[in-house]
């Protein structure tokens, strides 16, 4: 069976190996997951850009396939910078970007260091300013809470999650929820996750804030309006700060937006790319 994301491949980033998938040709538009999700997200989307786009997704560390080290830095300002190593390690010289959730701030931090690589950003449901972390990210920092996650996250209990995620609850698939559930089934994983959400510090986001107000990048904001883990403020406040951003609101989509409305997404992108252009 075809791999919708493309080519399996790998890279080595400072002693740990990032994994990534990489389809079609063209310009590149490199593709930033958030938190309980990995490259997969993206299954929907990148079929509709392979034929015309070269595009590559990431996981990041600690995510997916890519190493899982403990002792490794995984907040977003870190992400960033592992994406600048990525992209040198790969002699991408100019991309197009595009992140969701946490995904979205590790972007908008790697658009402000690094602007000269990019056309153009696009976040979707993304993170910003300290309108969170949110729950039950929040709760995991917690010694006792992490204990407990780790003895009584099951499936179902991460099926709940997706599917408070979802728009259309009938998305919410035996085969969706075994490429959720795929990091959960290692003790290593496990902790990667928890790890990841325990170095999560909103002051990565609000100390580039002036500087991501002040960005002549061109910038897509996609928000679903049924996302109930992000606020609405994130997007609109952003799009009010960013003069070079457009704002796009799809009623009929969650958070998991990628699942709800892929198409509609893909097109969204592609048609700002074609303005932009």
């Amino acid at each position: 069976m075809v791999d919708p994301l493309g080519a399996k491949k790998s890279v080595e980033i400072n002693g740990d190996n990032i994994s990534y998938s990489e389809a079609g040709s063209g310009e590149t538009i490199i593709f930033i997951h958030g938190i309980t999700t990995y490259s997969f997200i993206w299954q929907n989307i990148i079929p509709q850009f392979s034929n015309d786009y070269h595009t590559i997704s990431i996981d990041l560390l600690g995510c997916g396939d890519s190493d899982k080290p403990l002792n490794e830095d995984y907040s977003l300002t870190s992400h960033a910078e592992r994406l600048f190593e990525f992209v040198k390690a790969l002699n991408i010289s100019k991309f197009h970007l595009v992140g969701h959730d946490l995904g979205g701030g590790v972007t908008q931090i790697f658009s402000v260091n690094h602007p000269e690589y990019l056309y153009d950003l696009t976040v979707i449901n993304s993170v910003a300013y300290d309108f969170w972390p949110v729950q039950p990210i929040i709760a995991m920092r917690t010694p006792v809470i992490r204990q407990l996650a780790m003895a009584t996250l099951d499936l179902g209990v991460f099926k709940l999650i997706v599917q408070r995620g979802l728009f259309n609850k009938d998305r919410v698939t035996d085969d969706l929820m075994k490429h959720f559930w795929k990091p959960m089934l290692t003790l290593e994983g496990r902790k990667a996750f928890l790890h990841f959400a325990e170095c999560l510090d909103n002051k990565n986001l609000i100390d580039i804030s002036d500087k991501l107000h002040k960005t002549e990048i061109p910038m897509l904001i996609i928000r679903g309006e049924n996302d109930v883990y992000l606020s609405s403020e994130i997007a609109r406040k952003l799009h009010s700060n960013i003069p070079t951003s457009k704002l796009v609101l799809i009623p009929n989509a969650g958070h998991f937006i990628q699942v709800d409305e892929p198409e509609l997404v893909s097109n969204t992108i592609l048609e700002f790319y074609r303005k932009t252009q």
